[in-house]
């Protein structure tokens, strides 16, 4: 026998009861012995998961990832790798180890509603942790490790069961959500007793760089000092990228040994019928007439914004729009009159060449496809046309419940060819069953595009990835897609490398600006072109 065999032969470490016929000496020295083991573990820098799950097979990144923040960050970091490259894996990782060193003991795992079933099956499948989706109270009075829907915690009365109790780790994914200290989920991770804390974010900056402070605030108050002395340091071009780095871990995918397959990105470009276009020139009119007026009386330009948007995505989400802006009481007479001229023109328009276009695309493409739009009118109306067409579909959108969410990503999966989703689905789910993703319209934050596309472009993934932009002619929406696809590159370089993007103005809104200052298509070309070269 060898090394400590002999005596698990006399006294297994398991057995709790002292044998009144053995030896009491041996039991006592087999106590030290297993107190002198569990020591050890805590101090060794060996990745003990490693050992405890022989199936797992994590990447170079992965397991540096989990050794910084074992082991120099003190369990307190922000997870920021690129869409698909694994951060799930990375939380399961530090989970697991902190469970074999006895350092954690009760976990919380706050996600988005439609991800609580696939982070608990992950645990159990892929790192034997007997985590819990929250159903009720029960589940967080009961269980040690438990998965819950982030909107569902921070209200009553699971916001008082969940401040009341002391956790060992809070690992909260999709933390951007958490990008507004006055938002109730960044209160409620504020104020929880916690020992460890992990953000999981692709995209830890979106708009603002105050974002990245309120999260860091999270993680070690103070640490990136004074907001204002944050803010100023940036306007005046100091660095702070070092303090930055000291608690955030962001790998890139030309960084790392995941080998991906190849991406195909296609334009399409539209050309408008007569009544749509004539249609389309009447509400940017508008919009031009309402812009300045609105910002002079202060009046909120959002409205504007949202309907320039939604002309270029679908005649029916305008109209939508039309109709909740003549709901305003504040309208005057001629802003009214003018409302409701575009409701009739839209009524005019009978012919929609873009869904057209996509549903022909769809039944060329013959196999899975993820069809992305920013508008839940835009989503209904597709799945009108879809069905018309004989073409099985179904929605996915972020005011479906978890169940619904799960059943729909089921019938995706097994039964129906296409499914029309919003961002609720650019977020957290892997679809790498699916290679196909179509853009009816895209989002004016680029932060948002990578995050539908690292859907199906992510570890998983074994076929070639095909990625279909859809832009009408002639209109703000060809601008924004050679802004993201020309001058960006933002297609072929992922979002990792626009990590330094944005100043404190929301990238949404200068585009606004810059078209409604813009007199012809030139000088529009010219703006978008300078604002292209802050996000490079």
């Amino acid at each position: 026998m060898t090394d400590i065999q002999w005596l698990d032969a006399i006294y297994p470490s398991k057995e709790i009861l002292p044998d009144q016929t053995k030896d009491q000496s041996l039991l006592l020295f087999r106590l030290a012995y297993d107190a002198h083991v569990q020591s050890c573990v805590s101090f060794t820098q060996e990745l003990l998961c490693l050992q405890a799950l022989p199936s797992l097979k994590p990447y170079t990144h992965q397991q540096q990832a989990v050794h910084r923040v074992l082991f120099t960050l003190r369990g307190r970091a922000l997870l920021a790798d690129e869409v698909g490259l694994g951060k799930t894996i990375e939380a399961g990782m530090i989970l697991k180890e902190y469970l074999l060193r006895h350092i954690v003991k009760r976990a919380l795992i706050l996600v988005p509603a439609s991800l609580v079933l696939q982070w608990t099956r992950e645990l159990h499948e892929k790192f034997e942790i007997e985590a819990h989706a929250m159903r009720n109270e029960v589940t967080i009075d009961t269980c040690d490790i438990v998965v819950a829907s982030m909107d569902t915690v921070k209200k009553e009365p699971y916001r008082a069961l969940v401040l009341a109790k002391p956790y060992d780790l809070v690992i909260v994914d999709e933390a951007h959500k958490m990008k507004n200290n006055k938002t109730q989920l960044w209160q409620l991770i504020n104020q929880m007793q916690k020992k460890h804390l992990l953000l999981l974010t692709a995209t830890p900056l979106q708009n603002d760089r105050k974002e990245l402070y309120h999260l860091f605030h999270l993680l070690r108050p103070g640490h990136l000092g004074d907001k204002r002395e944050y803010l100023k340091a940036h306007q005046e071009g100091t660095s702070t990228l070092k303090a930055i780095d000291t608690l955030m871990i962001r790998h890139r995918r030309k960084e790392s040994d995941v080998i991906f397959t190849k991406r195909n990105i296609r334009t399409m470009t539209i050309e408008l019928s007569d009544k749509e276009r004539y249609f389309y020139n009447e509400v940017t009119t508008f919009i031009r007439e309402q812009y300045e007026y609105r910002r002079q009386k202060k009046r909120s330009i959002l409205p504007l914004i949202t309907l320039q948007r939604e002309i270029c995505s679908s005649t029916y989400a305008a109209m939508v729009t039309l109709e909740t802006m003549m709901r305003d009481p504040t309208l005057t007479p001629t802003e009214r009159f003018a409302l409701r001229r575009l409701l009739q023109i839209a009524e005019q328009v009978t012919v929609y060449t873009k869904v057209d276009t996509v549903i022909d695309l769809v039944q060329a493409i013959n196999d899975k496809t993820i069809l992305f739009t920013e508008y839940k009118a835009t989503q209904d109306f597709l799945y009108h046309c879809f069905t018309k067409a004989n073409i099985r579909s179904v929605l996915f959108r972020g005011g479906f419940k978890r169940g619904k969410k799960d059943w729909m990503k089921d019938l995706f999966e097994h039964q129906a060819q296409v499914l029309i989703a919003t961002q609720a689905a650019g977020e957290g789910i892997n679809l790498q069953f699916c290679n196909q993703v179509i853009n009816f319209d895209l989002p004016w934050n680029p932060m948002r595009i990578e995050q539908r596309i690292g859907r199906v472009h992510r570890i998983g993934q074994e076929r070639e990835v095909f990625i279909y932009n859809l832009s009408t002619a002639g209109t703000i929406e060809e601008h924004i897609v050679s802004l993201l696809e020309d001058k960006i590159a933002l297609f072929e370089r992922v979002i990792g490398e626009l990590d330094v993007i944005l100043g404190p103005k929301a990238f949404e809104r200068d585009v606004m600006e810059a078209y409604m200052q813009s007199m012809t298509n030139e000088e529009l070309r010219a703006r978008l072109t300078m604002l292209a070269k802050r996000v490079r």
